[in-house]
């Protein structure tokens, strides 16, 4: 099987079995592509053999043909000096070179016609190649599209799953359980500080004194009783028939 033949059959045959079957398509057409260039450039050095093969028979039939005429010209020469015997030997060994000739212009012609169809069959190959390389290109083009989308769809199919939804609702359970700890913490440092007995009586104090005015507000509010901004102004003494007394009788025992 010739070179080209063998090319030929990797092409066709490796191409889409090398395709389905790699692990990386990707990868695997990138080397094929390039096993091809090498298989492109022993192609071309048998071709650059053939050449040269027909380089050598065209040199030897032209080395034939001179022959030829040289031994025309020495029994032409034997001729003139009378001596037909040496003019037949002449004849003869030009006969044979003239015989070297035609075979060597038959072989050389055969050979020039191989190597125009070897280079017919270069010229196809180097095609196919250069269109494998297209292929190639338009192939991982369609691999890196495919793997796009399947990434996008085990992504939806992923964010699809319920169970990675409860685990963001248990995150922020958790969260909010920091959250808590964290204040509860705070509140308790800040009750601990300082004179903790002091503490209590003080958010007592504020807190019946505050109510209370709250609660005598509410009443002002709805009529029920006035603002007890004079009784609390009086000491403690003093009933609330005595604050009715004017301040002017009130001056006069006083000097009694």
């Amino acid at each position: 099987m010739g070179i080209f033949s063998r090319i030929g059959t990797l092409i066709k045959s490796n191409l889409n079995d090398l395709i389905s079957k790699a692990e990386d398509p990707q990868k695997m057409l990138n080397q094929l592509v390039t096993d091809m260039q090498s298989q492109l450039v022993e192609a071309k050095k048998q071709v650059a053999v053939s050449i040269a093969d027909q380089k050598r028979l065209e040199k030897q039939r032209d080395e034939q043909t001179e022959l030829v005429q040289e031994w025309e010209r020495k029994a032409m020469l034997a001729v003139r000096a009378g001596d037909d015997g040496l003019a037949r030997e002449a004849l003869k060994r030009q006969s044979e070179h003239a015989a070297q000739a035609a075979e060597f212009t038959k072989q050389t012609q055969l050979q020039k016609d191989a190597v125009e169809k070897l280079k017919d069959q270069l010229r196809t190959l180097n095609d196919k190649i250069e269109e494998a390389k297209r292929k190639k290109n338009i192939l991982i083009a369609r691999q890196k599209r495919a793997e796009a989308q399947k990434a996008i769809q085990d992504t939806m199919q992923g964010l699809s799953d319920t169970s990675a939804f409860d685990t963001f609702e248990r995150m922020a359970q958790k969260v909010d359980q920091i959250e808590a700890e964290s204040d509860a913490s705070a509140e308790l440092g800040s009750e601990l500080t300082g004179d903790t007995l002091q503490q209590k009586f003080k958010a007592l104090e504020s807190g019946s004194v505050g109510t209370d005015s709250a609660l005598a507000e509410l009443k002002a509010k709805m009529g029920l009783a006035a603002v007890p901004e004079a009784k609390a102004a009086l000491p403690a003494h003093v009933t609330q028939d005595e604050s009715k007394i004017p301040s002017v009788l009130t001056t006069e025992n006083r000097n009694k």
